[in-house]
Parts: structure tokens; sequence; C-alpha cells
């Protein structure tokens, strides 16, 4: 079995601004890029730990035995509870949800009762849509031009990693901390130009059966976004419908990263 070869990392800070809210014309490209991975890893991965946590005794025996359990995932449901802590705001925002994957590269992401916000991952494209405002943003996720964009797209699957190698290609190990019934872990993406967007990730998954507890996300500005899930469901049937846009007639489609 391949070792556990993540680098321990200090943390990093990095000069960019993260964009959260929705990207309009007069951003340009580099605020479209922002905008949407701000919004897309918003609902994906999220941060901040809670309860007093200790260091990890074995987190190459917890690694293994997580990893196994990858090899096994084909689909992934759940309810959700994000919240997202902004530096402008005294209280957070918390919102309800429902998520759906596939594995290795289709997911479902819905925010909101009824719904506000989409994100929903094809084979060779991502929406945003928000059914309230009738407009949807779709981003390319082929055929990207080495930058910012393109390391960032990686950060996409780090909850359901399918290639051990590539996984810690991609990213240095901050921590490990394990709890009662949790093993946390935080990570840094090793691209500049990810750190840019996020300068750290956390994943939290339980000890008893390697399910994925919560997933995390701090931006660059300090501001930060956490993804809480529960009432799970391993392996059901999703059929190809679920990640299927079905935009409303009329609905307005915008490409923010088209020159």
């Amino acid at each position: 079995m391949v070792s556990f070869r993540f680098h321990l990392a200090q943390p990093r800070s990095a000069g960019l601004r993260s964009a959260p809210g929705p990207a309009t014309p007069q951003r340009g490209r580099a605020g479209g890029i922002r905008a949407g991975l701000g919004r897309a890893l918003g609902l994906v991965l999220l941060c901040a730990v809670v309860g007093p946590v200790r260091a990890a005794q074995d987190p190459q025996a917890f690694f293994d035995r997580w990893w196994a359990a990858q090899t096994n995932l084909q689909t992934w449901s759940a309810d959700l509870i994000q919240t997202r802590s902004l530096k402008v705001l005294a209280q957070p925002l918390v919102s309800t949800g429902k998520v759906w994957v596939r594995a290795p590269d289709r997911f479902r992401w819905e925010l909101g009762q009824p719904v506000q916000t989409i994100a929903l991952r094809q084979l060779d494209q991502m929406f945003v849509i928000y059914p309230r405002l009738n407009r949807a943003e779709k981003y390319p996720l082929t055929d990207v031009p080495a930058g910012p964009w393109k390391d960032a797209l990686a950060l996409l699957d780090a909850s359901f990693p399918r290639d051990r190698k590539e996984m810690e290609a991609l990213f240095n190990l901050v921590s490990v901390a394990e709890t009662n019934a949790t093993l946390q872990v935080t990570v840094q993406p090793k691209s500049a130009a990810a750190r840019k967007f996020i300068s750290e990730i956390l994943v939290v998954f339980r000890t008893n059966d390697f399910a994925l507890a919560a997933t995390a996300l701090k931006f660059a500005d300090g501001s930060s976004l956490r993804n809480d899930f529960t009432n799970t469901v391993l392996n059901a049937p999703l059929g190809p419908e679920v990640f299927e846009p079905k935009l409303p007639p009329g609905c307005k489609v915008v490409e923010p990263l088209r020159p």
C-alpha cells in the first residue's frame, strides 16, 4: 500500500480576497473566477473545528482505512447544514440543503428551502444555478489553460478522493486531530495560485465507519465556510437525471470565464 506522503506544512496566507457574491460582467474575468470558485467550493468543501481535540495517535492507520473505504464508494447523499462566516457580519449565515454525489466526477448541491442555489457538476462543465433569479452560470472543466482556475478545479474533488497519489501531489498536510468519534484532517493546497483562493481545507470523517461527517474551507481573506452532513446514504442508485441542469424556460445562462 502506498504510504501517506503529505508533508507537514505551516499555514500561509495569500493576497487575493475571495468573492462570495454573484459574478457580474463588471467584475471581468478575474472576478468571475473568484466568484465562481468561491460559490462552487463553498458548496462543496468548507471550515472551523469545534470541540476539544488531541493529536491522532496513529494517523497512518486511520488514513489507510479511510482510503480503503473510498474505493467502495459509488454514490453518496446527505442532508447538510452550511455555515458561512464573513468578517463583515457579526453572525454567520446558516442554510440547509441536500447533496448527491456519484463517483468519480458527478455532484449536485442544493441550498435553501425553497432551493435558492444549485451547484451541479457534469463531465466537462459545471453549473451554478439560481432558480429564483432564473439565472445560471456555466464554467468549463476541460481544456482549461494553466492558471488559477485550473489549479482551483483540482480542489473540487478533495472531499471524495479517488487517487491517493494525486491527492498527495495536490496538498500538504497541516494537521491531524482526533476526537472521540472523528478524525479531522487539515490540508493546504501546494499550488500558490490555488492558495490565493483557499488557504486551508478541512475534511472530517467518523472513525467508526469512515463516513464523511463535514468538509470545510478557509478563504485567503479569513472568511470561512463549513458543511455538516447528516442522514447519509451510501451506494443507493442515482439516475443520470439527478445531475442534469434542467434549466427553466427563459433562464439566462452566462459564462463568466469566457473572454
